[in-house]
């Protein structure tokens, strides 16, 4: 019997909204999001404002500009803005908080095995640097509650561990982990966490303040839908002395006393196109107008389509869902048949069911390798502009290409 219903659907009303192609149901919003055309128009402008006099733009215009993004931003997030900076997409968050870090021989970085592989990479690439070792808690999928992922992370720690780097919603197996948990079970071993929060903005409640992670890292570009390059990087105050940009410039030797030097850093890492979170105070209204209750409600709307979706396709594929439902945001991975054949190769890889679901049935939707090497698992994504009717369609597709 299913649980969840779908909700009313909007997507006649919003897809407009959007400048998808018609031809394509598009059910991967969390790969790389989906920029609405209110808020490109937007960003157009800021363009043409930028390009009409540079100097004046970036000299006696940005500042302003950054600080207007930036508080926008932290009322969405539920944190200040001063422990806020602008950053291009979540990994080079990571990479800043990890390349930051005074590591010494011998101590060790947990991560979990749900963690995001350009991640992963950075926690390799510093541990090796520093002679450290990177201990990995194994996660399974399924699961069957929050508890085996706190169990499973915690059971991994032990007194040379300095930092954990833990999902807050895993990108190929789309679970909400317990970060609000873990953080303090971490804390109170003595140990920070950089939160890698990159679906999490949009798709889940956030207040960073709450949370009092020492780092917790979020893409704007997927369920915000903000323009590609808009990401945030959040440090704790007692964190933020040590924490340093990827690219070092003038605010190293600033003499100005006015700005934090975590803010004079990062503000300006050298010329860039900025309007990617210039924009960010139109991204958020936009979001509020969707729905009556605002980002709130399509967030949850969201969710329960998700859910809905998940448990035909579970039907369908005669297996129970993978996680119970309170661990699911916008996003629901169905666990599929094994691969055969030689491994993948990352990090876009295209499985061959994904490209026979595009291809023969004009479905965009992603089929992940995990657990690697030979695992799989399909993962939707449900976005308001997502009709029921396209999960149907899915269905009848994984169907005809002998999935069942």
């Amino acid at each position: 019997m299913t649980l969840h219903e779908y909700p009313p659907s909007h997507a006649a009303r919003v897809r407009p909204l959007w400048d998808l192609d018609p031809a394509i149901t598009f059910l991967n919003h969390g790969s790389f999001g989906a920029c609405p055309l209110r808020v490109r128009e937007a960003q157009d402008r800021l363009r043409a404002q930028m390009e009409r006099e540079p100097v004046r733009f970036f000299v006696r215009e940005l500042e302003p500009l950054l600080d207007a993004a930036l508080g926008a931003l932290a009322d969405f997030v539920g944190a200040g803005a001063a422990d806020l900076a602008f950053v291009p997409n979540a990994t080079a968050g990571v990479n800043t908080v990890l390349r930051s870090l005074d590591l010494r021989p011998g101590d060790e970085l947990v991560t979990t095995n749900h963690e995001y592989n350009a991640c992963r990479n950075a926690l390799e690439f510093v541990a090796a640097r520093a002679g450290a070792r990177v201990v990995v808690a194994a996660v399974p999928f399924p699961l069957e509650s929050p508890d085996d992922v706190v169990q499973a992370v915690l059971d991994c720690t032990g007194p040379r561990t300095r930092l954990a780097l833990v999902d807050h919603v895993t990108s190929q197996t789309g679970l909400v982990f317990p970060v609000e948990r873990l953080v303090p079970e971490l804390a109170r071993r003595g140990i920070d966490t950089l939160v890698d929060g990159a679906h999490a903005p949009g798709m889940v409640p956030l207040d960073l303040r709450a949370l009092g992670a020492a780092y917790y890292t979020g893409n704007c570009h997927k369920w915000m839908c903000a323009p590609k390059g808009a990401a945030f990087l959040h440090v704790r105050p007692d964190k933020q002395a040590q924490i340093r940009p990827l690219s070092i410039s003038h605010g190293a030797n600033s003499p100005r006393t006015d700005l934090s030097r975590f803010r004079l850093e990062f503000d300006w890492t050298g010329t860039h196109d900025p309007t990617p979170y210039l924009v960010l105070p139109e991204v958020i209204r936009f979001l509020a107008s969707l729905l009556p209750g605002g980002a709130p409600a399509l967030a949850e709307h969201n969710r329960q389509t998700a859910l809905a979706a998940r448990e035909r396709l579970c039907a369908a594929l005669g297996a129970p869902p993978p996680a119970p439902a309170s661990m699911i945001g916008s996003l629901a991975a169905i666990r599929l048949p094994d691969a055969g054949g030689d491994p993948p190769a990352p990090p876009l890889f295209l499985d061959p069911l994904q490209e026979a679901l595009f291809s023969r049935h004009g479905i965009e939707v992603p089929v992940i390798p995990f657990p690697p090497p030979r695992g799989r698992v399909l993962r939707i994504s449900a976005q308001i502009y997502n009709d029921p009717e396209e999960y149907a369609r899915l269905v009848d597709a994984l169907r005809a290409e002998g999935v069942s």
